[in-house]
C-alpha cells in the first residue's frame, strides 16, 4: 500500500438527542462535562472505538478488539515474521512492528503501544482526534427507572426448582428494583482531526485507509445504537487537503507543501475561520440540528488547501475529490 502524500485535517459535527453520548465512570456514568463551563465532552477514545467497530464491520482487521488479549496478535506477528525464540532484538521487534502495521487498520491509523508480551514496539499513528466538545453547555438529567425483575444471587441454589421456590417465597415488591439513567436532551458536538502524511510514511496509512476512515466517521453511529445513547448522528464532515500552491514550474515545492502542509491547522479548524456555526433562535434552548446553521466559505481557505463537505457518505463524490487536480 502506498502511503498518502498529502496532509489533511477534518472537522466533525455530530449530535445526540435524549441520550448519553459518553458516560464518565468517575461520575456514575453521567455524560462527560467540562466542570468549568458546562460544555459536554466525548473522549477521543470513544470516537476511535466507534471507528474501529465500523471498520471491523466493513471487513478490516482490527488490533484493539473487545474482550481480547493484545499480546496474542503481538505474538502472532513474531510467528509470522520468523518465529519467537524468546529474544527481543531490534530487528525482530521491527519486523513484528511492520507486520502489525500491514495487518491492522487501527495500527496504521491511530498507532499503538505494542511493547508488551513478545514486543512489537510502538507506532505513532498519523490520525489523531481531539475530545469532542458541545457547542453549547449541556444539562444532563437523571431519571429514576424501575426494572420489573431482580438479579439475586440465591444462596445454596443448585437446581431450577431451588430458584422457583425462592421466587415463590418472595413478596411481589421484592422482585423489582430501581435504577437511574442519565441523558442529554440535545447537544451538537464538534471534534477536530489531524492526518499527518509524514507519519503515514512509517505506518503505510494509504488512500484506501483514508477512504475507510471518512466512511466510518460518517456512518459510525448507525452501527452503535443502544438504549442509553439515544439518537446520535454525524451531521457534517469537513475534510481539508493540502495540495501545494499549484505552481506548475516547481513540482518539488508542491510535493513538499502537500506533505508538510500549506497552513497551520487552526486556520482551518477554528470556528469563524472557514467554517462557522450559529444558532437560529437564541431565545430557546436547542433541541435539534435544525436549530443550527453551519456554513463554510471556500473563499477563506488558505492558498494551497482544498475542502470537501459531506453530510453523508458519498463514495462517488469522495473519489472525484481525491482524484481531482485541485488547480
Amino acid at each position: 500500500m502506498t502511503p498518502i502524500q498529502n496532509r489533511y485535517e477534518f472537522l466533525l459535527f455530530f449530535d445526540v438527542k435524549d441520550g448519553n453520548p459518553n458516560g464518565d465512570p468517575d461520575s456514575g456514568n453521567a455524560p462527560r462535562i467540562d466542570p468549568e463551563d458546562g460544555h459536554g465532552l466525548v473522549s477521543d477514545v470513544a470516537l476511535k472505538r466507534r471507528i474501529r467497530n465500523y471498520a471491523q464491520a466493513a471487513g478490516a482487521s482490527i488490533f484493539v478488539q473487545h474482550g481480547t488479549n493484545l499480546n496474542r496478535p503481538i505474538f502472532e506477528a513474531h510467528v509470522e515474521t520468523g518465529g519467537f525464540d524468546g529474544t527481543k532484538t531490534k530487528d525482530k521487534v521491527e519486523a513484528a512492528r511492520r507486520w502489525m502495521c500491514e495487518k491492522f487498520f487501527d495500527v496504521r491509523t491511530f498507532g499503538a503501544v505494542m511493547s508488551t508480551g513478545a514486543n512489537a514496539g510502538q507506532v505513532r499513528g498519523p490520525v489523531q482526534i481531539t475530545f469532542a466538545r458541545s457547542l453549547e453547555p449541556i444539562f444532563p438529567a437523571e431519571f429514576s427507572i424501575t426494572r420489573g425483575a431482580v438479579a439475586e444471587d440465591v444462596k445454596n441454589a443448585k437446581t431450577l426448582e431451588d430458584y422457583l421456590r425462592w421466587e415463590a417465597g418472595q413478596p411481589e415488591d421484592k422482585l423489582r428494583t430501581m435504577g437511574r439513567k442519565s441523558q442529554v436532551a440535545y447537544g451538537l458536538y464538534m471534534a477536530k482531526g489531524f492526518i499527518s502524511a509524514h507519519l503515514a510514511q512509517g505506518t503505510g496509512f494509504s488512500q484506501a485507509d483514508l477512504k475507510l476512515l471518512v466512511e466510518a466517521l460518517l456512518n459510525m453511529f448507525e452501527h452503535d445504537r443502544s438504549a442509553s445513547k439515544g439518537h446520535m448522528a454525524t451531521r457534517r464532515l469537513y475534510l481539508f487537503k493540502h495540495v501545494g500552491n499549484g505552481d506548475p514550474g516547481n513540482a518539488e515545492q508542491n510535493k513538499r507543501q502537500a506533505l508538510l502542509g500549506c497552513a497551520p491547522a487552526h486556520r482551518l479548524l477554528d470556528l469563524g475561520e472557514v467554517v462557522s456555526v450559529r444558532r437560529l433562535d437564541e431565545s430557546k434552548p436547542p433541541r435539534s440540528f435544525a436549530d443550527y446553521q453551519i456554513m463554510a466559505d471556500p473563499q477563506k481557505l488558505p492558498k494551497g488547501v482544498v475542502m470537501l463537505e459531506l453530510g453523508e457518505w458519498d463514495e462517488e463524490k469522495f473519489d472525484a475529490w481525491m482524484g481531482g487536480a485541485h488547480a
